[in-house]
C-alpha cells in the first residue's frame, strides 16, 4: 500500500507549499466562514467546519476570533459581511508546469488580477476553467503524527477504506499521510482515530496524476518561488502543481526554500 519514496515526500512539500506557511489569519477564518454559511454551524455536525477550525487551532488563532468567523457564517455576527466564495483557478508556470489554485474571494476579478500579476512575473500565466485540472485527482487526506507501527497503520487505513498511504521521515516530522477519495475523508479519519492514531490534519488535496521533471535549478527555484507567492495571496487558500524535482536536484533542495 506504501511504496512512495522519501522524494515523494520532499516533491511534495515543494510542489504543494505546506499549508502552514503561508496561511494567514484572514485566509483559516475565510474558510471557517464558508464552512459554517454552507453546512451547520456546529463543528460537530459540520466535518468541514470541524476541521477549519482544528487548522485555525493549530496556527494559533485565538478562540474569539474563531466564534467570530463561526457566527459570520452563520449570519448572526453583522448584516454587511463579504459573501465569500470557493473558486478554482487553473493555469501554468515555467515550463509548462500546470497549476491549481483554490481561492475563497469576495471579488472574481481583485483574485483573478492578482494571480495573472503573480503568474506572469514569474513566467506563468493564467488559463481558463478545464485546462489543467483533467490533469489532476482530488483525494482526502488524513496526516498522522508521532510513531506508528506501519501494520497497524495498515489495517486501520483498510478498514477505513484508503487508497494508499506515504511514510513520513523523521526529518519531514515523522507520521504518515493517509489517502482516500475525497467523499471517504471523514469516514477514514474517524477510523484512523478510533485505532489509536494521532490525526494532525484532514484535508481535501488535488493530486497530479503525472508530473513533470524539472532539471534546471534556475526552472526550480523560479517555480518554487512561484508557489510560495501564490500561495502568500490571502484570497488563495492552496496551490497545487505537478512538477518534481529530478535525481540531481535534490541534494540542492536546501537551496531551494
Amino acid at each position: 500500500m506504501a511504496g512512495h519514496s522519501k522524494w515523494a515526500n520532499i516533491k511534495r512539500q515543494k510542489a504543494r507549499v505546506d499549508a502552514k506557511k503561508g496561511k494567514t489569519f484572514t485566509q483559516l477564518s475565510r474558510a471557517i466562514i464558508v464552512a459554517a454559511r454552507q453546512g451547520l454551524p456546529d463543528p460537530a455536525g459540520n466535518f468541514q467546519l470541524r476541521t477549519a477550525i482544528e487548522k485555525a487551532k493549530a496556527a494559533g488563532i485565538p478562540n474569539e476570533n474563531i466564534e467570530r468567523a463561526i457566527a459570520k457564517g452563520a449570519g448572526t455576527y453583522g448584516s454587511e459581511e463579504s459573501q465569500y466564495e470557493e473558486i478554482r483557478y487553473e493555469g501554468y508556470g515555467p515550463g509548462g508546469v500546470a497549476i491549481l489554485i483554490e481561492a475563497l474571494t469576495d471579488n472574481r476579478n481583485r483574485t483573478a488580477a492578482d494571480l495573472r500579476a503573480a503568474l506572469s512575473k514569474r513566467g506563468g500565466n493564467l488559463g481558463e476553467t478545464g485546462c489543467v485540472s483533467w490533469m489532476f485527482s482530488q483525494k482526502g487526506v488524513v496526516r498522522l503524527e508521532g510513531e506508528l507501527a506501519e501494520d497497524d497503520l495498515l489495517e486501520a487505513s483498510l478498514t477505513g477504506g484508503a487508497d494508499s498511504y506515504d511514510l513520513l521521515a523523521p526529518e519531514e516530522g515523522g507520521g504518515a499521510e493517509v489517502f482516500a477519495a475525497a467523499e471517504n475523508l471523514e469516514t477514514l479519519s474517524q477510523s484512523l482515530k478510533e485505532a489509536g492514531f494521532k490525526v494532525a490534519e484532514n484535508e481535501r488535496r488535488w493530486i497530479p496524476e503525472n508530473t513533470l521533471e524539472v532539471n534546471d535549478p534556475e526552472q526550480a527555484q523560479t517555480l518554487v518561488k512561484l508557489i510560495e507567492t501564490l500561495e502568500a495571496l490571502d484570497d488563495v487558500q492552496a496551490v497545487t502543481a505537478n512538477f518534481e524535482l529530478s535525481e540531481a536536484l535534490i541534494s540542492q533542495y536546501p537551496a531551494l526554500t
